[in-house]
């Protein structure tokens, strides 16, 4: 796979934004709160804290997660439940909380997942982003036997269900914390 856009780094990196109606404490309290993901992502179901103290530096989530047959449907990407695990590796109340993708046994992926939180008047500014350093053994796994024209395309509508999934979970956690 040299030269392959497999081999770019960053391979992903994406962020949105969204003006919520809450304190940086009060939007914290819910973004750090792993298990209730099912409330607003598209893919994840919940989970629960397998190790550590929930929610802070070094705890490991075990998230339980759903992705349907249409999702980028022409791709052998896994369908159905499967489950991932993630290690806390910033948490800041009020200010950052992010974790990092773990593999099968248990070392850091470069694949990292968090939310921002800025005061913004009597509100807060939402950050969710992701980044992708290196392409994670999923991401080998699925392209493997694609050529180099399929792996574009690939990335080209992982990106976009990755920016969709952003967008829509910013959404809907807008709108579990405005109606506290």
């Amino acid at each position: 796979m040299a030269n392959s856009i497999i081999e770019k780094s960053p391979l992903f990196e994406l962020r949105a934004d969204k003006r919520v109606s809450a304190s940086p404490e009060k939007v914290y309290a819910v973004v750090s709160d792993l298990p209730r993901q099912a409330e607003w992502s598209p893919e994840c179901r919940g989970g629960e804290w397998i190790s550590g103290e929930p929610s802070a530096v070094g705890a490991i989530f075990r998230g339980e997660n759903l992705r349907s047959e249409d999702v980028v449907s022409w791709a052998p990407l896994i369908r159905g439940t499967w489950y991932t695990e993630a290690r806390i590796v910033a948490a800041e109340p009020g200010r950052t909380f992010q974790w990092v993708m773990l593999t099968h046994t248990q070392e850091d992926q470069e694949s990292l997942w968090g939310f921002d939180i800025e005061a913004d008047g009597d509100g807060s500014v939402l950050t969710h982003h992701f980044r992708m350093g290196k392409a994670t053994a999923g991401i080998h796994k699925i392209v493997k036997d694609m050529d180099e024209q399929e792996r574009a395309q690939f990335i080209t509508d992982w990106t976009a269900k990755l920016e969709q999934d952003l967008d829509e979970t910013l959404d809907r956690i807008k709108v579990v914390i405005e109606k506290q």
